[in-house]
């Protein structure tokens, strides 16, 4: 219980500052303005139950497919804390760019009428950057079944309440755009992004720890 504990406490913030459902809750409100409440509310509904669906494949397939094309899971730990911490150094420096492409992604949406998979879900709320650091999280996993068990436990808890948070900043967006404003969106993204630096600096340790290892034992 202790390890799927301590598996939520990694994967929540991590997906959370990836994801930043408050800064794409107003995005979702731009997006859908022209549509009804109850339409927006289903829309809501829709695309966090189908980042759900995205998340989880990343966390409990990603490290294995990977390791079925002869990918260590050093080699994973190594390149999905590097691409983790990177994507945290981008957005902690120029967090306006990210959200100004997600901005250009979504302004072709506003004439279709099926847009909850693409392009609310894929790749303006769960995109590459999200999946990579899914991966990268589900790479952590312990080799043993008890602790690997606890493990996905914990991640699968935190990429529910993820999207349980998506629904419920989308649903509410125009109540997010009245408490924050810009501003707050701003700072709650800085702090995302300083918590995605340090997950993946950490998921980098584990990985040059497992890859040093053999090679620092005695002999």
């Amino acid at each position: 219980m202790r390890d799927a504990i301590a598996a939520f406490l990694l994967g929540f913030p991590a997906l959370f500052s990836i994801v930043n459902p408050i800064s794409g809750a107003f995005i979702f409100r731009e997006v859908t303005a022209h549509r009804s409440p109850a339409d927006r509310a289903l829309l809501a509904r829709q695309v966090a139950t189908y980042s759900l669906v995205v998340m989880m494949l990343a966390l409990w397939a990603g490290s294995y497919v990977l390791a079925f094309f002869g990918v260590s899971l050093a080699a994973l730990r190594v390149a999905g804390g590097l691409v983790v911490a990177l994507s945290g150094w981008d957005l902690l420096n120029n967090p306006q760019k990210r959200e100004d492409r997600k901005q250009e992604q979504a302004a072709s949406s506003k004439i279709t009428e099926d847009i909850a998979l693409f392009p609310l879900t894929i790749p303006f709320t769960t995109g590459p950057g999200t999946m990579a650091v899914a991966v990268a999280l589900g790479a952590g996993h312990p080799r043993l079944f008890p602790g690997a068990a606890w493990f996905f436990l914990g991640m699968t808890a935190a990429a529910a309440a993820l999207a349980l948070t998506v629904w419920i900043t989308y649903r509410s967006a125009d109540r997010v755009d009245r408490f924050m404003g810009p501003t707050g969106s701003r700072t709650i993204t800085r702090l995302a992004a300083f918590l995605l630096l340090c997950v993946g600096v950490q998921i980098l340790i584990t990985g040059v720890e497992d890859v040093l290892a053999p090679l620092l034992a005695p002999r």
